[in-house]
């Protein structure tokens, strides 16, 4: 059995991978054939886990619509001493860097859990800090509406009281994707990735690990719309968009707060994803969601030739 048949059937079983480390995420967002793990082993139980895609030879990078990977350490094999956990976690930090396939170019954002990249500065890589927003518990919906900032309260109220906004869940996804693209045609760009974004709604749908939630008038016109994948430790905002012409009724804060509202009886954290942009970043803070730093480990550099192939690739 090869170390991905192994961690294949650890996905299935533990509860605490991220969800953008699984198999069936990486099987939609790479390809079957162009994501592979390493694994590190303390006995015959999996200590921990690296994931990596690598879409062209000598290129391990991100994949579209995934915030983070990195590596995964085993909760169960922590040691409870400090100083020792932390060696433990650079020698199998110092492990995978050793086994990564031969490459030019590297770059991983990590999960927020990951806060030690010394092994990868020590083996010459470098380091760019990025934030998410969370909201670490989500049972709690009524403390979550109290935190809301000003500026989401007379969102909502916009929403509610002066156009009649009412969230519907499971919106159709052609009808999604017109309005996730009317959100690029708005800053003069193209659309990210549709195809994929189709593909994994209808995935994610098949495994009730993902819908789409609306807001539509009383004539039947989407306002705006999110699509959020789940499971059971965090639920993540993956895309979204307004209507053009309809974008100051409010329709995205109440469709996110309603969302946040239904996968809160399934998942125990919401995960924004951030923005470094300004103004997404404030509308993510107003939720009153914790600021959450994560690395970007880079190594490298990328041809012209080598971002043709990434960009056709994908």
């Amino acid at each position: 059995m090869t170390d991905k048949e192994r961690y294949k059937i650890l996905c299935t079983k533990e509860l605490s991978i991220p969800l953008y480390s699984r198999d069936w995420w990486l099987d939609c967002v790479c390809g079957e054939s162009k994501w592979d793990v390493l694994l590190y082993y303390k006995g015959e139980a999996i200590e921990a886990a690296m994931p990596f895609y690598s879409p062209g030879k000598s290129i391990v990078t991100m994949p579209a619509f995934t915030q983070t990977l990195g590596i995964w350490f085993n909760p169960e094999t922590e040691n409870p001493r400090y100083s020792k956990n932390l060696f433990r976690k650079q020698q199998i930090c110092k492990y995978f860097i050793e086994h990564l396939p031969k490459h030019d170019y590297f770059l991983q954002n990590f999960h927020y859990s990951f806060t030690d990249w010394l092994p990868f500065y020590w083996a010459g890589y470098r380091q760019t800090t990025r934030y998410t927003y969370i909201l670490p518990d989500i049972g709690n919906m009524e403390a979550i509406e109290k935190n809301l900032g000003r500026s989401i309260q007379e969102s909502l109220r916009c929403a509610k009281d002066k156009y009649r906004l009412e969230v519907k869940k499971a919106v159709p996804v052609d009808l999604f994707m017109q309005i996730n693209a009317q959100t690029y045609s708005r800053q003069n760009k193209k659309a990210y990735h549709p195809e994929m974004l189709k593909k994994l709604i209808e995935t994610s749908r098949l495994r009730n690990q993902g819908d789409i939630w609306g807001a539509f008038d009383a004539a039947g016109r989407l306002h705006a719309a999110v699509f959020i994948v789940w499971q059971e430790n965090c639920a993540y905002y993956l895309a979204g968009g307004s209507d053009i012409e309809l974008r100051r009724s409010g329709g995205q804060a109440l469709s996110l707060l309603e969302a946040i509202r239904d996968v809160s009886k399934v998942s125990a954290s919401f995960d924004f994803e951030g923005s470094m942009i300004s103004g997404v970043e404030f509308f993510f803070r107003e939720f009153g969601a914790k600021q959450m730093p994560y690395f970007v480990i880079s190594k490298g550099k990328m041809n012209l030739l080598d971002r043709l192939k990434l960009k056709l690739s994908i």
